[in-house]
């Protein structure tokens, strides 16, 4: 026995050396990391963050990705949507998330400038039926959360008849109400989204900081820290700080110099066989074929353990402790770990 638990203690020793030293303490399971990381992340100082409030975006078919011992005091499920004839569709189960102890928020969407106009547009008579379907179905939720993204600019008023009916109903059923804006760095002429506006019915805003640049535009971060910067110092004049949750990237996007993959006039299929092609041609039941193989310089930018925690930083220099991460399963794991709760600051509303 003497030998065996000597060599189970040095087994213990070697792995906390090799591994956790590296990546932070026990929050982190072995199955979250997945594989050793490839990249020197630049060393991170100081201490974890404190939050009031941590919310974690889980999509649908994703559930596993989230483990019910993270820093987390709201689950934003994603999401129910539209369907073609106006109704509500895809409801996430919250069974699922049975045993977690902070709140679970129902997630709404709609996908379409189109069905949008459709649903809040009262002459279609959908809206009042939408109100009804989206509350029967956040029953068993602790809240609901607006996530509609698309909106026509002429829809403006519609909308916001929609998300106060919304949070009317919330309040008389005492649920939390809250909606996602997207990132603004100031004040914006006949916006669809005005902060002050729906902050004024709403218990949360989330600003939706990232996506500073698009897979189909130039290459750049999702959420630079400058950037980050003017949508804080703009938020906090409009927003009541206790309001405001600022949302975080855990993804990164790549950029490409050539798109391969895309429809091609027959003259540059030619050039591209002459350029590209394995020297053969092949015709498949009279379709004419051939492989061949391009090389593509690709650009990445991304976020990791590093440059999550300095926007974390810079949010709460500006006295704003409550965060919101799309979404989980895309995250440097090593996060959890540097991100603490303030148990008084929690409370339910």
């Amino acid at each position: 026995m003497g030998k065996v638990y000597k060599r189970t203690l040095f087994f213990i020793v070697v792995w906390e050396i090799c591994f956790g030293f590296a990546f932070g303490n026990s929050k982190i399971t072995e199955k979250k990391l997945r594989s050793r990381i490839n990249y020197k992340c630049k060393k991170v100082e100081g201490g974890a963050v404190q939050a009031n409030e941590v919310w974690a975006w889980v999509t649908t078919g994703q559930e596993e990705d989230f483990d019910f011992n993270y820093p987390v005091t709201d689950v934003g499920y994603f999401a129910a949507d539209v369907d073609c004839y106006g109704e509500l569709a895809n409801v996430p189960d919250r069974k699922k998330f049975d045993g977690f102890s902070g709140r679970v928020h129902l997630v709404i969407v709609c996908d379409s400038k189109s069905l949008t106009h459709f649903v809040v547009d009262p002459k279609y008579g959908i809206l009042e039926k939408m109100v009804n379907d989206i509350m029967k179905a956040a029953e068993p939720f602790d809240g609901v959360n607006v996530d509609y993204e698309l909106i026509p600019g002429k829809d403006a008023a519609n909308f916001y008849r929609f998300l106060d009916k919304l949070s009317s109903e919330c309040k008389r059923r005492k649920k939390m109400f809250s909606v996602c804006v997207p990132a603004r760095v100031k004040k914006i002429d006949d916006d669809v989204f005005p902060y002050e506006k729906i902050a004024a019915i709403s218990d949360r805003v989330m600003i939706m900081a990232y996506d500073e640049h698009w897979s189909t535009g130039e290459p750049g971060a999702i959420a630079s820290l400058g950037w980050c910067k003017k949508i804080i110092e703009y938020a906090v004049t409009v927003i009541p700080k206790e309001k405001l949750v600022m949302g975080l990237p855990f993804y990164g996007r790549s950029w490409a110099d050539e798109r391969p993959a895309k429809a091609w006039y027959w003259e540059g299929v030619n050039r591209a066989f002459k350029e590209y092609g394995s020297g053969r041609v092949i015709y498949d039941n009279t379709v004419p074929t051939f492989e061949g193989s391009m090389k593509v310089k690709m650009k990445f930018w991304f976020e990791d353990l590093f440059s999550t925690v300095a926007k974390l930083r810079l949010y709460a220099g500006y006295d704003v402790n409550n965060f919101a991460f799309w979404r989980v399963g895309q995250e440097d794991p090593r996060i959890w770990d540097w991100i603490t709760i303030d148990n008084d600051a929690h409370k339910e509303d």
